[in-house]
């Protein structure tokens, strides 16, 4: 088991600045088990998922089993463990969202987008995910694109959403 992530090896300025990041976290909490939650998010943030060498890393550092900060990472959905999309698109699947339609945006954006529910598209553009609940059953089927929570969904209205994102990265890039 390595003390440094893998792309620590070599880091390029980037992954030197992220590593510091995280262990300035470390630090902040002053290496407490309590606060794997939190340490997990500044990781989480700031490389854009948790692989198995944040893992690891964290898991040596907090002094944890490894298997207890894996199975803290895959126990709450916001924490993801391979590389996402530029686009996160999450449907609340909760009982208010779910009978008012839920699962039929899910399977019009699983068609649209050619990717199933958890998964990335191959163009790395959008990355479609479900959860329980997002605890805003006022706005059913309410659902959250890039963390801005979007309720009263339909189909259309979520695709639209998704496409009008996307489209708005493209252009972006395009003038670059």
């Amino acid at each position: 088991m390595a003390t440094r992530p893998p792309s620590e090896q070599n880091p390029d300025n980037s992954q030197k600045l992220k590593l510091q990041l995280l262990d300035k976290s470390l630090k902040r909490y002053q290496y407490q088990q309590d606060a794997l939650i939190e340490i997990l998010h500044t990781a989480q943030e700031t490389f854009g998922h948790l692989d198995e060498a944040i893992l690891d890393y964290v898991s040596i550092h907090l002094k944890l089993p490894p298997s207890w900060v894996y199975g803290v990472a895959t126990f709450y959905n916001f924490f993801t463990l391979e590389p996402q999309g530029d686009h996160v698109c999450v449907i609340c699947m909760g009982t208010a969202c779910y009978v008012k339609g839920a699962a039929e945006i899910v399977t019009k954006l699983e068609e649209i987008f050619e990717v199933k529910a958890g998964e990335t598209t191959a163009d790395k553009k959008l990355t479609l995910m479900t959860a329980r609940c997002l605890g805003n059953c006022s706005l059913a089927p309410m659902l959250t694109l890039d963390g801005e929570v979007l309720g009263k969904q339909t189909p259309e209205s979520t695709a639209a959403a998704i496409q009008e994102k996307i489209a708005a990265v493209d252009t972006c890039q395009e003038k670059e």
